[in-house]
């Protein structure tokens, strides 16, 4: 058995089809491209969630970009958020004066990312923004 009769096998509903999914991140892409026009863009990834989404992203952003990652969690072993937020990872480079978009791919609670963006604000960028591909508000 191939790994993606596997797959199918194991998915009982598709929620977004994959032609629904990419016409909407090549919507994201043009409005990232048109609002970062000629601005010193910094795409950061948050692991492991964003990083499918945010390679797909980056191939429709017509902006010159750097990347960068980070790993936070709030859950611990658990699927709900603990409240108690860590950093397993954190930024290589420095963020003070640039634009930054933070790129995640569900934002559940909100609570690892409210305080990733309070950290983040804490380190002087020019601008931070979020891009999330899919937002669950009934978690909030």
């Amino acid at each position: 058995m191939t790994v993606s009769s596997e797959l199918e096998r194991d998915v009982s509903e598709v929620l977004i089809d994959e032609e629904a999914l990419q016409r909407r991140i090549a919507e994201l892409g043009e409005e990232i491209s048109a609002d970062y026009e000629g601005r010193n863009l910094l795409m950061i990834g948050v692991l492991k969630g964003a990083v499918f989404f945010m390679a797909d992203l980056m191939r429709r952003v017509a902006v010159p970009c750097e990347i960068d990652f980070m790993a936070i969690s709030s859950y611990g072993g658990q699927t709900d958020s603990s409240g108690v937020v860590r950093i397993l990872k954190d930024l290589d480079m420095n963020i003070k004066g640039r634009h930054v978009l933070v790129v995640e791919d569900i934002i559940d609670s909100g609570l690892t990312l409210s305080y990733l963006m309070r950290n983040l604000r804490s380190r002087e960028p020019l601008s931070l923004e979020i891009c999330a591909l899919m937002t669950k508000p009934s978690r909030r």
